[in-house]
């Protein structure tokens, strides 16, 4: 006997009226908000201009639904178009079954297209994002757990997963896995590593996204190997599990290369937005005023930059005066050294005696 258990609602839609409310979709709703309001939180803080993120994310969301939808189609055709398959069942979304594989790589094509009509570089924006991807994913794994699908091996651990049977789908009663809390609980992790990263090495230039991937990829994969739902198997371990193996590697390929020939962080984001202080070192500041200099525009620098300049001036001012100084009294003593006889009394204008 199971002393303890996470139970799973009985329900995963709740009717209002004619309109069903559906548990899963809410937490893919839920965590679209929560990816997009840190994004916007994280563009702002890095130069760019607020509600920009959300604009993008009008073309990025309904690409990445559409692309999550179809590598789910694809990858588990089998109920739709196999033997006694149902093909209009592929479009019911709401029923579950969307895979990150695809929403990432079509969404990354609708925010590419929105970031190209802004003016604005897909990198920038990918590195804004990515911790709030994360922790959009954390909440949208919940829709499994109002689906009771998903899960993993049976287990009598105390968190495990209670689901009931139902024969209709080939659903076995028991307790498993909660896999669904495991991806849950790592990409959250995710999240608070790349926002910890981004802090203290300046990620830029996609690498922040990169290691978003990378992290993900690395918990997916063994995550993925404890599932028990069918799925297509490559020289015995499941699709998705050689799928996040190659994306880890491409993501710390991508992170080295992009480290090595566009080190620091973009200085502008976005047009017409202040450039970030610091951003790709002493080159952008003295690219900056250059360009303000060609203009005919006076560039007003920092204080502590400003107090510096003044102090390095006062310093060679302070050197040249102790030189002359020097100079002058070089100059003194050489005359007093000369005779007696070839100076002038004081109000004298001979130098004979009496």
């Amino acid at each position: 006997m199971d002393l303890a258990f996470i139970p799973s609602p009985s329900v995963g839609v709740v009717h209002l009226g004619p309109i069903p409310l559906r548990g899963y979709a809410f937490c893919i709703i839920i965590g679209v908000f929560v990816g997009v309001w840190l994004g916007n939180k994280r563009w702002v803080q890095r130069g760019g201009r607020s509600g920009t993120v959300a604009d993008i994310a009008v073309w990025a969301v309904p690409f990445g639904l559409v692309g999550g939808r179809l590598y789910h189609v694809i990858t588990t055709y089998e109920p739709y178009f196999g033997p006694n398959g149902h093909p209009l069942d592929a479009f019911k979304v709401w029923e579950g079954g969307l895979g990150i594989w695809g929403a990432v790589a079509l969404g990354a094509v609708g925010a590419w297209i929105g970031c190209r009509r802004r003016g604005i570089p897909l990198p920038a924006y990918a590195d804004a994002l990515a911790p709030g991807l994360a922790l959009g994913q954390a909440i949208g794994r919940w829709g499994n757990w109002f689906n009771q699908e998903l899960y993993g091996k049976p287990t009598d651990v105390p968190w495990a997963l209670e689901i009931s049977s139902d024969p209709a789908i080939g659903r076995i009663g028991g307790t498993y896995h909660p896999t669904f809390l495991y991806e849950c609980l790592w990409c959250i992790g995710v999240a608070a590593l790349v926002i910890w990263a981004d802090k203290r090495f300046r990620l830029g230039h996609g690498r922040a996204f990169a290691l978003y991937v990378a992290a993900y990829c690395a918990g997916r994969a063994w995550i993925e190997y404890m599932r028990v739902d069918e799925a297509h198997h490559i020289l015995g371990l499941r699709l998705n599990v050689w799928v996040a193996l190659i994306v880890l590697v491409l993501a710390v390929v991508y992170f080295v290369i992009s480290a090595k020939k566009a080190p620091g962080r973009e200085a502008v984001v976005e047009p017409g937005a202040e450039p970030v202080e610091g951003a790709d070192g002493d080159t952008a500041e003295s690219g900056t005023d250059e360009a303000a200099g060609k203009a005919g525009v006076s560039v007003e620098k920092p204080a502590a930059k400003a107090a510096a300049d003044d102090d390095a001036e006062s310093g060679a001012d302070a050197a040249e005066e102790s030189a002359t100084d020097a100079s002058g009294d070089k100059k003194s003593g050489d005359t007093a050294d000369e005779p007696a006889a070839d100076a002038k009394p004081a109000g004298s204008g001979s130098t004979k005696k009496p």
